[in-house]
């Protein structure tokens, strides 16, 4: 029986290219000035995570935008680099110059689901703040009330091991077994096996994540046959 579901952003519940373009190109044009006007604030900690995990202690502020837009383009899971595109992101999603973008069968899936009784959760590598942005300002409106909370690297873990969805799991209070989780990415979806959990893989047109066995694989959210 599913008492719970956990989804996916990138490539699942979201073209791949919103959250790269949209996302990063954000991220990336504002870093440099983000970081100089916070340094001694908001972007402090961004500053010493990023000197520590570089190797670099003595990296003024552009030489640390340099670091984060290099880690940026090669989709580096840092946690500095997570906090330093939520805050920034931030700014332009309540600018009105960011918008979550959903895949048509999303929405009314989700809604669907919610209204059946089924809690929704998150589990991205995208900073919880940035996922619930993406959800509270999305082009079909505010749709943060139809998901119950959000997990990423830093409260969750890496997103292709075990023990991240065993915590989960645990901070949710659903036994492993009763937890669907909807992912492009088969080695997300091979680690949530390994904890227990239910699967179906979402590989749809032009995303870059192939599908691959053992997994059941869905092209929409229309198709998931919800397992009881």
């Amino acid at each position: 029986m599913i008492r719970a579901i956990v989804l996916d952003i990138e490539g699942t519940t979201s073209p791949t290219d919103s959250v790269r373009t949209d996302l990063y190109g954000y991220t990336e044009q504002r870093l440099p000035a983000w970081l100089a006007e916070n340094d001694s604030g908001a972007a402090e900690s961004v500053i010493a995570q990023t000197r520590e995990l570089a190797g670099e202690p003595a990296a003024d502020t552009d030489r640390v935008a340099e670091i984060l837009v290099g880690w940026l383009h090669s989709d580096v899971k840092a946690e500095p680099l997570k906090a330093a595109q939520g805050a920034i992101c931030a700014q332009g999603f309540r600018a009105g110059a960011l918008h979550g973008r959903f895949f048509d069968d999303v929405v009314p899936a989700l809604r669907a689901w919610h209204e059946a009784g089924l809690p929704l959760y998150v589990y991205s590598s995208g900073s919880e703040r940035n996922q619930r942005d993406w959800f509270a300002f999305a082009e079909a409106g505010d749709l943060s009330d139809l998901i119950t909370d959000h997990f990423d690297l830093v409260t969750a873990g890496p997103k292709r091991e075990s023990a991240s969805y065993r915590t989960i799991a645990d901070r949710i209070g659903v036994d492993a077994a009763d937890i669907l989780f909807l992912s492009d990415h088969p080695g997300e979806l091979d680690a949530a096996v390994a904890a227990g959990w239910q699967v179906i893989g979402v590989h749809r047109a032009g995303e870059p994540n192939p599908p691959r066995p053992p997994h059941l694989w869905v092209a929409t959210f229309d198709k998931v046959d919800l397992p009881s």
